[in-house]
């Protein structure tokens, strides 16, 4: 991992301040004639471009967390927030397969494996794979921060729903169909995108670091879930019952709505180098559900990907 890292051109260009080296490395990969690298290293070298990649700030200082301390807190509460749900979702599981259990008396170990195996897979093969496969494919056409959005408030209307079906004592298949959309929501939504923006947002010296804060918040969300349901889902007077659970955790799924919504920054048709200036991009999601700018490749410099704005 030492040898690929070093051979990393940002790693190259921005932590050992080599772009030289930098462009050689990518030109190799992508089979650039020589001559355009000498081009793009002057370029880079100019003092206006070089200023960008010459920040030197550490770690959680005061600048960093201006550049980008929204952008570390907002990832680390969604991640947060969807392992919260998520986790307590499969805990839940129980509840929605009793009612297409055999009876009891007629129960083993072995049936009881099987039938809820089954249910699971058809879980999975009906909502959780083809959000993923909806995710990769949609991602790159509306945005990681839309697609977050609108998973977290369809499985807020989702998670509702399953509370009052579940009041009703009906566990019918609709029961079983709106658990499926939750998962599917999750998917194609914050249990996919939680930890692709942290991967997009940071600078090269810190991404590492950031996705790693933010996915150990999202596992304290995991535990804090796990623990939760099991206490909150008991009966009154020792618990909330399991629909007002199941109403709490959409009401966590709203909260991750609007962070994600107003403080959510969008990377979609954005270098990872442009990402490091927070001050040329300050807009949130709710800005970008409106067209107002487009994004050009007028001056790419090659193996960096310099994007400019018209």
């Amino acid at each position: 991992m030492a040898f690929f890292k070093h051979r990393f051109h940002r790693f190259t260009a921005l932590v050992e301040k080599n772009t030289s080296q930098a462009a050689k490395d990518i030109g190799k990969v992508m089979n650039v004639p020589q001559s355009t690298i000498q081009e793009d290293v002057e370029m880079i070298n100019t003092p206006n471009t070089h200023a960008a990649f010459s920040n030197t700030y550490p770690f959680f200082s005061r600048e960093f967390l201006r550049r980008h301390g929204r952008d570390l807190i907002a990832a680390s509460i969604n991640w947060f927030l969807i392992d919260i749900v998520f986790y307590s979702l499969n805990l839940f599981q129980y509840h929605v397969f009793s009612g297409h259990l055999i009876p009891k008396s007629q129960m083993n170990i072995y049936k009881d494996a099987l039938q809820i195996a089954r249910l699971q897979a058809l879980i999975a093969i009906c909502a959780t794979i083809p959000g993923y496969i909806l995710t990769v494919y949609m991602i790159d056409h509306i945005g990681r921060v839309k697609i977050q959005a609108v998973g977290f408030f369809f499985m807020a209307i989702s998670l509702f729903a399953i509370a009052k079906v579940n009041m009703s004592g009906d566990h019918t298949d609709l029961f079983i169909i709106l658990y499926g959309f939750t998962f599917f929501f999750s998917n194609f939504g914050p249990n996919t995108t939680t930890f692709i923006v942290p991967a997009e947002l940071f600078p090269a010296r810190f991404r590492a670091t950031c996705h790693g804060i933010s996915g150990a918040v999202g596992k304290v969300g995991a535990i804090t879930g796990s623990i939760g349901y099991m206490w909150a889902s008991r009966d009154p007077p020792n618990g909330l019952g399991v629909s007002h659970t199941l109403m709490v955790m959409g009401g966590v799924c709203g909260l991750g709505f609007f962070v994600t919504y107003f403080f959510t920054r969008e990377t979609r048709g954005r270098s990872l180098e442009e990402n490091e200036n927070t001050d040329e991009f300050t807009g949130v999601c709710f800005v970008r559900f409106w067209p107002h700018k487009f994004w050009t490749r007028r001056n790419e410099v090659k193996g960096f990907g310099l994007l400019e704005m018209n």
